[in-house]
């Protein structure tokens, strides 16, 4: 059995201290994390300014193993999506969105999800398991390395998402860890602004957040009423909408955030009329949010249908002119299944060795 520690698991405090556990001096570690994150670099024997027997060191009982690309698409709008084997029958998915300025990554959290959301094809397919704080890394790392990023030069992951695959609050234990290396200055150093972290609505692990994180929020809403949500985000009938405000202002009080984005899937004749715009404006209006409406993307044997776009923009409008900040999702990639709520992974194939062979069929 291998027992080797991937050091894309560790944030820099935990680094250090394995380092110095190994009987090193904590500068190998800022070493380490140079060669890494700000290199690119995961051959320990290409890391030259170690000591010789420190790379044997780090060979022997360290790793940088990544997640393994089973399949990669790449959408007619330039978007990208990479299949990625979890183990040897399951896989997650990540989805990279080029823009001119800024080129946006969302990543996994679990495999599968463990909330049923009835409009996510993601929730359709079960849940497997939690994504270790290495396989969220890797993700990132993975992206920048297949986008073409080279020793020292510009990376070409700007922004993180956890949008992906998964209920990233309900895999708490290995999130934060992975948000504290992207944000670390020694790491991928991205402003807190630049890694978004989306709920369906964990109250407990929201305030739980606001202690120990300040990356920016997004709250999957897609209901301006309890009875609706209770249909179409099942983990309102525990934590209902007026419990789950009151967390997202808590949370941008604690972290001095300047705003919670509300995510709002439009659904033909569900959750898109003005009456339903105007009750979503009596929630939010004169607090610190903005609502992002996401055109519905459908897939196989859903109910629902995309709102008309005349409806989608009275929607819009309907919240504007009460003064809540609206803006329209573009979608993307809906030609290779990678855009917002189609993640699959095929977690269904749970006995299949070849996770490749109808992951994008």
């Amino acid at each position: 059995m291998d027992t080797r520690v991937n050091l894309l698991g560790l944030p820099p405090p935990e680094l250090e201290a394995w380092v110095q556990a190994a009987g090193s001096r904590p500068f190998r570690a800022r070493q380490l994390q140079h060669w890494l994150y700000k290199r690119g670099v995961a051959d320990f024997d290409a890391m030259t300014d170690l000591a010789k027997d420190f790379r044997a060191q780090l060979g022997a009982q360290a790793e940088v193993k990544l997640p393994e690309i089973v399949l990669a698409r790449q959408s007619e709008d330039g978007t990208r999506k990479w299949l990625l084997r979890a183990d040897a029958s399951q896989a997650f998915e990540m989805v990279f969105i080029p823009e001119t300025d800024r080129g946006t990554l969302c990543i996994s959290s679990q495999v599968g999800c463990v909330l049923d959301c009835t409009f996510c094809s993601t929730a359709q397919q079960g849940f497997n398991r939690n994504l270790t704080t290495a396989e969220i890394v890797g993700q990132v790392w993975l992206a920048n390395r297949e986008l073409g990023f080279e020793p020292g030069g510009e990376r070409r992951v700007t922004n993180v998402v956890f949008m992906g695959m998964g209920e990233p609050l309900a895999n708490f234990r290995n999130v934060v860890p992975a948000t504290q290396i992207l944000l670390h200055d020694a790491c991928f150093d991205l402003s807190r602004r630049r890694v978004t972290l989306s709920t369906s609505g964990l109250v407990p692990q929201i305030y739980k957040l606001a202690e120990v994180s300040n990356v920016a929020l997004a709250v999957s809403l897609h209901a301006p009423d309890d009875k609706l949500r209770d249909t179409l985000v099942p983990i309102n009938r525990v934590h209902p909408i007026a419990e789950l405000l009151e967390a997202c202002w808590h949370y941008l009080d604690e972290q001095n955030g300047r705003s919670v984005t509300f995510e709002y899937v439009m659904l033909d004749g569900v959750n898109d009329s003005p009456a339903q715009a105007r009750a979503l404006s009596q929630l939010l209006a004169g607090r610190p949010a903005k609502v992002n409406m996401i055109p519905f993307n459908p897939f196989p044997g859903t109910r629902y249908r995309r709102s008309s776009d005349a409806a989608i923009w009275r929607f819009r409008d309907e919240l504007l002119q009460r003064g809540v900040m609206a803006t329209v999702r573009r979608t993307r990639g809906e030609d290779i299944d990678a855009a917002c709520g189609q993640l699959v992974g095929r977690v269904q194939d749970r006995t299949t060795a070849r996770l490749g062979a109808r992951a994008f069929t």
